[in-house]
């Protein structure tokens, strides 16, 4: 049954490998931004931003307006004549337009083109967190199946010795206490096996999600991760940062649309004149008159609205204080986290080296009788540990390149 369910396992992992869609960390990456259900509704933002655009652009329509009178009292009718009758009646008709300012029409329009820009930064800076969460995720999805080809080799090779120690227990080369001692570690790769490939299924899913596929996919393992090289010191990254991320650009533009919005509220002090032409039949004897209105901004200048405006624009400096306070500190962290770890692993060369030469040497030795099960095993699980904090210590040395990407903004380019 163990070697039925292993079976099943490693050809199901075979079989779906060829029909499935494999993606490299950067494939992934342009998936997620082309379908992500979220970010697309997020995308909307800037639809509707671009259509207060068009809305600012628009001039104020014309007022039609009517009053008609009717003399409902028939003793006043003049000799020979119904109620119907023109010279019982008093029609006005109105036609105005409200003229705006041109000021008034500029600072509407440059506040709505910098509102625009506004959203369009900000779902950058969506797409940049999206692409961080998806990164992670590809690489939590690429570290598993890692694993999973390390189990698997594991498996395979300590399979291959069970099924000799077997023929040698036949022939009373080795005790049944050796051979029971590979079967058990041989189980347990076997169950490392299956848990391995029902997480690997889970984060598969998840990956999905970001990049809003029902189709079956899978991880390029061996593609290369690192698509975009990195400066060698923090003043470039900070500079790369500060022109790349657009959580700054967002703050930059908030500055920028507090200025509009001075301008604008400044200008709705002035009044919009509505003037037009009036036509006015009095029982069948016309009138034509002229129509003006004005407001007097006496009472209400519109002093709450621009007090606001300027506290936004103090508001808006500080933020971009602060962002690019939280720049500085996150790409010193993020630059020293991605240097240490790329000299960590660089150690392990020599390590994964001579742990397999220790491997073959006592597997060798031990074939031939000059070792015991217990010094092979014990080789055995020494390989495999190696390998396993290997995989760990590549895994974090791909999250703080990720992570650099991310908090200098290059991950949007990647």
């Amino acid at each position: 049954m163990r070697v039925f369910v292993t079976l099943i396992i490693l050809s199901s992992i075979a079989l779906s490998a060829k029909s499935q869609t494999k993606y490299s960390i950067q494939s992934t990456l342009v998936a997620v931004r082309a379908n992500n259900p979220f970010l697309k509704t997020e995308g909307f933002n800037v639809n509707i931003a671009r259509s207060n655009v068009i809305t600012s652009k628009l001039r104020p329509n014309p007022v039609l307006n009517n009053q008609s009178l009717q003399l409902v009292n028939s003793k006043y009718y003049p000799s020979g004549t119904e109620w119907n009758n023109g010279l019982n009646r008093q029609v006005w008709w109105q036609l105005t337009k409200p003229f705006q300012l041109p000021s008034l029409r500029k600072s509407k329009i440059e506040l709505a083109n910098q509102n625009l820009l506004l959203f369009q930064q900000g779902y950058g800076e969506t797409v940049r967190n999206f692409s961080f969460d998806a990164a992670n995720q590809w690489l939590n999805t690429w570290i598993i199946e890692s694993r999973l080809d390390l189990i698997q080799q594991a498996y395979k090779n300590l399979d291959s010795l069970v099924r000799i120690n077997k023929a040698r227990l036949r022939n009373q080369v080795i005790t049944e206490t050796d051979l029971m001692r590979t079967q058990l570690l041989l189980e347990q790769y076997n169950l490392q096996l299956i848990n391995a490939n029902k997480d690997f299924k889970n984060e598969i899913q998840r990956l999905k999600f970001f990049i809003g596929s029902t189709d079956s996919i899978d991880v390029d393992i061996e593609s290369p991760i690192e698509g975009i090289a990195l400066p060698d010191n923090l003043d470039s990254l900070y500079n790369t940062a500060l022109s790349g991320r657009n959580d700054v650009r967002v703050a930059k533009s908030q500055i920028a649309f507090t200025e509009s919005n001075i301008k604008l509220q400044k200008a709705i002090v002035l009044p919009v004149p509505e003037l037009g032409m009036i036509w006015n039949p009095q029982n069948t004897i016309p009138y034509l008159g002229f129509f003006g209105t004005i407001k007097i901004p006496i009472l209400d200048r519109n002093q709450g609205e621009i007090e606001k405006s300027k506290y936004m624009q103090l508001q808006a400096q500080q933020n971009l204080k602060n962002v690019e306070l939280q720049l500085h500190t996150e790409i010193k962290a993020a630059f020293l986290s991605y240097r240490t770890e790329k000299e960590n692993l660089k150690k392990f060369e020599t390590i994964l080296t001579q742990s397999q030469q220790v491997l073959e040497n006592v597997r060798y030795s031990y074939l031939r009788g000059g070792t015991t099960i217990i010094d092979f095993l014990d080789a055995q699980r020494s390989w495999f540990d190696t390998r396993q904090l290997y995989l760990n210590e590549l895994l974090s040395y791909h999250q703080s390149y990720i992570r650099v990407l991310f908090v200098t903004g290059l991950i949007n380019q990647l």
